[in-house]
């Protein structure tokens, strides 16, 4: 397994496989890797024959400085994980030999419309962040399929639509949240919830649950349905943030023609704001 951190010797070794006819997967992170992105990781093997996974901590998608400093970095123990994964190559540059010209004059990519709606609006520049992020690490390595987890819902929405408009050749592949028994969404951020908030952690994934139940019944109640569940958190002892019920291939409100909603969640735990998703089927005959 081979550890990069320049792009002139990750390019060197992309043009060797694509001489050779290797088809080429790639897995972008942010590292302090869980079982979730090893999901992401085993998916890859299957359906390439280099997987390539990047370790790299954004600094242009972090909204708040005090996030970006406090994000937990475990390069050596991700290595580590990876080189059991037996996959190829990890590309883990710094934050100068990503943007040699400093962030404030780097050329940057923003998806319209979806960079500011929803999680965009309460985050400013976080989309532009993961979309150039993305673009770049994308013509370094032009992998022939990308795999994301359906865990950053309105992210992984935001990529297949970079993908499409800007006709990257690459087939991005969607993998299903992983969680724990309990329900949890497996995320970095769950390191930082005490043992009494892992207890309470997992009511965000069934108040979601009840919530996609009505919203079945009752596709026109998406209004009253948040309300529920803001009520439901605040009483399982959460600080609600955002909560939407969205068509889930548009992330637009509902409509008649809508057959899929996704449900949005993001709440605070004492210090830790958790996301989540939920895709619900709605009846054909309803809207």
């Amino acid at each position: 397994m081979l550890i990069v951190e320049t792009a002139l010797i990750l390019r060197r070794e992309i043009r060797r496989w694509k001489q050779e006819g290797k088809r080429i997967a790639l897995v972008p992170t942010m590292g302090n890797l869980h079982d979730g992105h090893l999901t992401l990781i085993d998916q890859a093997k299957q359906q390439a024959d280099i997987v390539i996974a990047s370790i790299f901590v954004n600094p242009m998608q972090f909204d708040r400085h005090s996030d970006l400093a406090n994000y937990p970095r475990t390069l050596q123990e991700d290595c580590e994980k990876l080189k059991r994964r037996n996959i190829n190559l990890i590309f883990a540059p710094s934050p100068q030999e990503f943007y040699p010209n400093g962030m404030e004059k780097q050329t940057f990519v923003e998806v319209p419309e979806l960079s500011t709606m929803l999680e965009g609006a309460s985050r400013p520049g976080h989309f532009r962040g993961v979309a150039t992020v993305i673009t770049k690490l994308f013509n370094l390595v032009q992998p022939n399929i990308a795999l994301f987890g359906e865990k950053d819902y309105q992210q992984l929405q935001l990529i297949r639509k970079l993908v499409d408009d800007l006709s990257f050749d690459t087939q991005i592949i969607s993998v299903p949240t992983v969680r724990a028994k309990s329900g949890l969404a497996l995320s970095s951020r769950n390191n930082n919830l005490s043992a009494d908030e892992l207890k309470t952690a997992p009511k965000l994934y069934q108040i979601m649950q009840h919530a996609s139940e009505k919203l079945v019944m009752a596709p026109d109640s998406s209004e009253a349905i948040i309300d529920e569940m803001n009520n439901q958190l605040r009483d399982a002892g959460f600080t609600p943030d955002e909560l939407f019920i969205r068509d889930a291939n548009t992330l637009l409100p509902l409509s008649e023609t809508s057959r899929q909603a996704v449900i949005l969640m993001a709440a605070w735990l004492g210090q830790t704001r958790l996301i989540d998703n939920l895709q619900v089927n709605l009846p054909i005959n309803k809207a």
